[in-house]
């Protein structure tokens, strides 16, 4: 993996999210050097993962959302889970958050459900992205071009598909964060 030393990454999430995909992109990413916070709107101090079938563990939450600066952050990571998404896409200033990354054109990195934030800010018009099967008809009817790949970066965003990708989308965050 790249050396991100110097280089800071927000996740954004909260109740409901993948387990193995907020955990293991905070851990790659840490260990290449960047720093990582985890971002949840609220102000709970950690917010529950889903894991596979059924509630997971807890992550400490970094920054409550509303102190959140987009602009202190070189890129986002948006982990999937069917729930968590669902919730922050309903959210507005999670939405703004999202589209801040997108309009500086810094890296927005979904996996799985996570690409329905990507429609809600309006960012999947006109991209290639790859997501869970079930969100590709919300991508495809927000103006993206999808398809069946482990990984798709276009420009700076990039997508994954589901947890068994992720060795594939921690590179490529890694590559557009260093490069």
């Amino acid at each position: 993996m790249q050396n991100l030393d110097g280089k800071k990454i927000a996740i954004l999430a909260t109740d409901g999210f993948e387990q193995s995909e907020l955990e293991q992109p905070l851990k790659a990413l840490k260990d290449a050097g960047a720093h990582v916070d985890v971002i949840s709107p609220g102000d709970a101090s950690s917010i529950k993962g889903w894991d596979q079938k059924d509630w997971g563990r807890s992550v400490d939450v970094d920054v409550a959302l509303s102190k959140a600066d987009s602009g202190s952050y070189d890129a986002l990571v948006l982990p999937g889970g069917q729930m968590n998404p669902d919730v922050l896409r309903a959210d507005k200033d999670a939405v703004a958050f999202v589209r801040a990354f997108g309009d500086a054109g810094k890296p927005v990195a979904a996996i799985c459900h996570g690409p329905w934030l990507l429609v809600e800010s309006g960012l999947a018009k006109g991209r290639k992205v790859t997501s869970w099967p079930s969100v590709k008809t919300d991508l495809v009817n927000a103006g993206a071009s999808w398809e069946d790949s482990e990984v798709v970066v276009d420009g700076n965003l990039i997508t994954s598909r589901k947890p068994d990708d992720i060795p594939a989308f921690n590179a490529a965050i890694a590559k557009a964060v260093a490069g």
